[in-house]
């Protein structure tokens, strides 16, 4: 694989990853910036494949004369207005992250106070809990299964 190719696949939303400076406050300005930067690019991205959708759908209003075709039409839709409902969800939750950073509240765990990390928040940037309170409450949701 060409080098350019390898350096572009690491990028988050087109966003090259944060280096850390030895001794660097954590969540400084700079870090601040460098994840409002992914959170824009991740929001316009899933913008830009609904608009997409709806385009496709609104191009797509063929009556088939075959159920067969007209059913697996009617499904192909469904599981596409599932994803873009998630996806919307996932938009909210970006917009929420964003106004953490706002507030000065981003990159600390909601449920115990400590840094998230920043490679766990390039690898989810809208992560809200460290990784133990998330362990923590993916076992306590299991057990009320």
């Amino acid at each position: 694989m060409p080098a350019a190719k390898k350096k572009q696949e690491n990028n988050i939303h087109g966003i090259k990853p944060y280096r850390q400076k030895r001794g660097e406050k954590y969540m400084n300005e700079a870090q601040q910036d460098h994840f409002r930067m992914i959170l824009s690019a991740w929001r316009n991205e899933l913008i830009d494949d609904t608009g997409r959708t709806v385009h496709s759908m609104q191009d797509e209003t063929i009556n088939l004369p075959d159920p067969n075709d007209r059913a697996t039409q009617e499904t192909d839709r469904s599981l596409e207005l599932r994803t873009r409902d998630r996806e919307r969800k996932l938009i909210k939750k970006i917009e929420e992250s964003m106004e953490t950073i706002d507030v000065g509240d981003y990159g600390y765990c909601e449920a115990c106070g400590i840094e998230i990390g920043i490679k766990r928040l390039e690898a989810r940037p809208t992560a809200n809990l460290c990784i133990d309170c998330k362990a923590l409450d993916e076992i306590r949701e299991k057990q009320h299964i």
